[in-house]
């Protein structure tokens, strides 16, 4: 499976085309809504969220509420592209027009502002801000929410939640199921199964935002019910944990990924790093930690899979950092785009996607794309010969 996105985060909408999502999938738009608005949620948002109420409009794959193994289309619209329309529209401009001397010409520290200016030589940096905007992520959850449903439909279950904001940590992070994870973390405003670490975190919050400032944090993800064996050491590009860790550092601001214990591997030994191996009749192999995060040699345990992400602080700050204007290469405060203060519990979203969209891909490809009925049968008898085995 593969997805491609496309559209501009003050456009008239934004697309992608999801290629390789098996025939006879239940999916209806209700579902994929469910999540963008879970996107839009969380402490620390900004005016844009209640601007925007992001809804998904399939517009070919699916037919009668199951998938049709062509490609699926999905477009959310931009309800404030009628604010924009002369700014962003794709007609040509008179050069002595307003919209022309408006031109962006300070990049942002931070941003792909000046990079991206350079690289596709835009003298106004509208032309890179609008496509490198997190907006781009809503459709991305987008694709998530059908990864998940084919999760769903194979057993597998994803969940996510945030376990730090502003530096502080969440201290009581255990949960009795995944479904109690889920349920625990949409009734929190920072999506923190410790309620004091959340209380706290929306301080930290509320006093960035009052200081002009923001902040980031951690976000963890975790998938039940995956196969053994999903993944492959034979190539360095197939490896799967190679493949989440890419996903999850592709997710705007993100600056580091870790899975399992991660970089604590690193302050202990052997003896106390790797996951014990047992096996009984009814359950078979199994190991007595998940200190690997459900992988080694690049390949799935069966054990639950454990990622997490850094996302650092939004780069659009209310007390704007100095920047360099490219035209009159004065120093200047960086310009001011509508932003939040935080938006780690809605990048927990988004993390979620991104690793349900990976999963799901593996497993197509190891178990069949054609056809869901046919994928549960295939992962049926892999899964009994890995228990004989």
């Amino acid at each position: 499976m593969r997805y491609l996105t496309a559209g501009e985060s003050h456009g008239p909408q934004l697309t992608t085309i999801l290629e390789g999502v098996p025939s006879g999938l239940p999916l209806t738009a209700q579902a994929i809504n469910e999540e963008l608005s879970r996107r839009q949620k969380g402490h620390g948002r900004g005016r844009r969220m209640q601007i925007e109420k992001d809804q998904a409009i399939i517009n070919s794959g699916v037919r009668h509420g199951y998938t049709l193994g062509s490609p699926i289309t999905l477009a959310v619209e931009n309800r404030d592209f009628k604010h924009w329309t002369k700014i962003m529209g794709a007609e040509p401009l008179e050069d002595d027009s307003e919209e022309v001397k408006r031109q962006i010409t300070r990049p942002r520290p931070g941003h792909a502002d000046l990079n991206g200016a350079i690289k596709y030589n835009h003298r106004d940096m509208r032309n890179v801000l609008e496509r490198s905007s997190a907006r781009e992520t809503t459709v991305r959850v987008a694709a998530g929410a059908v990864a998940k449903q084919l999760l769903n439909e194979l057993g597998i279950q994803v969940g996510g939640h945030v376990i730090e904001i502003g530096g502080v940590v969440a201290e009581k992070t255990d949960y009795d199921t995944l479904k109690d994870l889920q349920e625990r973390t949409e009734a929190s405003p920072v999506r923190c199964l410790d309620e004091e670490a959340g209380l706290k975190m929306m301080k930290a919050i509320d006093e960035a935002k009052e200081n002009g400032d923001s902040i980031g944090g951690i976000v963890e993800v975790i998938v039940e019910g995956m196969p053994i064996g999903v993944g492959s050491y034979v190539h360095y590009d197939r490896k799967l944990d190679a493949k989440l860790a890419a996903a999850v550092m592709s997710i705007n601001a993100f600056k580091g990924v870790e899975i399992g214990i991660g970089f604590e591997a690193a302050h202990k030994p052997g003896s106390l790093v790797h996951d014990e191996i047992t096996w009984n009749k009814e359950d078979g192999y199994s190991r007595k930690t998940n200190n690997a995060g459900g992988f080694e040699g690049g390949m799935t345990t069966g054990m639950p899979v454990v990622v997490r992400g850094v996302m650092k602080p939004i780069p659009t700050l209310y007390k704007p950092l100095q920047s360099v204007d490219i035209d009159s290469k004065e120093a200047f405060q960086a310009s001011i785009e509508r932003s939040d203060s935080c938006a780690v519990p809605a990048a927990s979203v988004v993390a979620e996607a991104v690793v349900a969209w990976e999963l799901a891909a593996a497993l197509v490809e190891q178990f069949g794309s054609d056809n869901i009925e046919r994928m549960k049968e295939n992962i049926a008898r892999h899964n009994q010969q890995a228990s004989d085995f």
